[in-house]
C-alpha cells in the first residue's frame, strides 16, 4: 500500500465529562472522506495523544476504522516514553484495522541514537507489516531523530516514510537525497506544502487539513499535475491558517475552527484550555479569507 496526498490529523472529539465523542468522529471523518482526503490520521499532535488513556486511543482509532469503512488508508499515532508499550500499542492498533502506523517517540530523560533507533525498529516489528510512518517534531520532543538513524531506518522494509516537523526544509532534502528513495516524505504544518512537494515530497499530514480539506486537496492535485503557478496560487492564501496554527495551542485552535465549521469536537483535553473569543474572531476571519466558513 503506497500513501500519498493529503492525511488529516484528526482532532479527538470530547464531551463533557471528558469522555470520547464518537458520534462526533464518525460525523468528521465522513466530512472529510467526503472532501477527498486521500488518508486519516487519528492520533498526531492535533488528536491530543498525549492527554489520553490507551483506552481512548483505542477507542478513537476504532472509532476512524469504522466510520472511515476502508475508504481510505488509516495510519494512527503510536506513542510512548516506553518501548514495550509502544509494541503493545501498535498489537492493538493492527488488530483495530489500522492500514498503517504513524510512530511518535516521547521522551521524558533525553534518549541517545541507539535507543531512538531501536525503539522505532520495535514499533515497525510489531505493525504486522503495515507501513509505518516516522514521526519527529523536535518542538515538542526531547529526542530527535538524526539523519544517520533515518538512513539507517530506511533500510526496514515497512518504514517507508517520515513527518518532519522541523521546520528546516533543507533537513528534508537531505532525508530524500540520503534515502535515496526509500523513504517519502510527508509535510508537515512547520513546512510549506508548496516547498515539500516540489522538492520530491508525497503529501501532506498535519492537523489543518481538518478545517481546510478541500483546499489541500486542490493544492496537492495540482502539485500531482505540475501546475506550479496554480499551487503557489492555492498555497498562498492557505498560509494563513498555518499561521494561526502556530499562534495557537494546536487542538485548542483546530477545535475551535471545527466549531466554527458546526462540528460540536469539544474543548480541548485540561489542563488546555479553550480559546477566547478575541481568538476565536481571527480563527473565523482567517477561515472566511480561505473560502472555509
Amino acid at each position: 500500500m503506497s500513501f500519498h496526498g493529503v492525511f488529516p490529523y484528526l482532532v479527538t472529539p470530547t464531551d463533557a465529562e471528558g469522555g470520547v465523542n464518537t458520534a462526533v468522529l464518525g460525523d468528521l471523518v465522513e466530512h472529510l472522506v467526503g472532501q477527498g482526503v486521500h488518508g486519516l490520521a487519528p492520533l498526531g499532535s492535533t488528536g491530543e495523544f498525549a492527554y489520553l488513556s490507551n483506552a481512548q486511543r483505542l477507542q478513537v482509532v476504532k472509532t476512524t476504522v469504522d466510520a472511515n469503512r476502508r475508504r481510505v488508508p488509516v495510519v494512527a499515532g503510536v506513542a510512548s516514553t516506553t518501548t514495550a508499550d509502544a509494541v503493545a500499542q501498535t498489537r492493538a492498533l493492527v488488530e483495530a484495522g489500522v492500514d498503517g502506523i504513524l510512530a511518535i517517540l516521547e521522551a521524558y530523560f533525553p534518549v541517545g541514537d541507539t535507543g531512538v533507533e531501536a525503539y522505532f525498529r520495535a514499533v515497525a516489528a510489531a505493525a504486522g507489516g503495515r507501513p509505518v510512518v516516522l514521526y519527529t517534531n523536535p518542538q515538542f520532543q526531547r529526542s530527535d531523530l538524526s539523519l544517520p538513524v533515518i538512513e539507517r531506518l530506511s533500510h526496514v522494509g515497512n518504514i517507508g516514510y517520515i513527518k518532519d516537523a522541523s521546520t528546516n526544509t533543507g533537513r528534508l532534502l537531505s532525508i530524500i537525497e540520503r534515502t535515496h528513495g526509500r523513504m517519502q516524505v510527508f509535510s508537515a504544518s512547520a513546512h510549506i506544502p508548496a516547498c515539500v512537494l516540489m522538492i520530491g515530497g508525497v503529501g501532506w499530514m498535519a492537523g489543518p487539513a481538518c478545517i481546510v480539506a478541500r483546499q489541500s486537496v486542490d493544492l496537492y492535485e495540482a502539485a500531482r499535475a505540475g501546475d506550479w503557478p496554480r499551487v503557489m496560487d492555492l498555497q498562498r492564501p492557505l498560509w494563513r491558517v498555518n499561521e494561526i496554527f502556530a499562534k495557537y495551542s494546536i487542538a485548542a485552535c483546530i477545535k475551535a475552527a471545527l466549531q466554527l465549521q458546526g462540528f460540536a469536537v469539544g474543548d480541548p483535553v485540561a489542563p488546555q484550555v479553550p480559546l477566547d473569543d478575541i481568538a476565536r474572531d481571527e480563527i473565523a476571519g482567517v477561515l472566511r479569507s480561505v473560502g472555509a466558513l
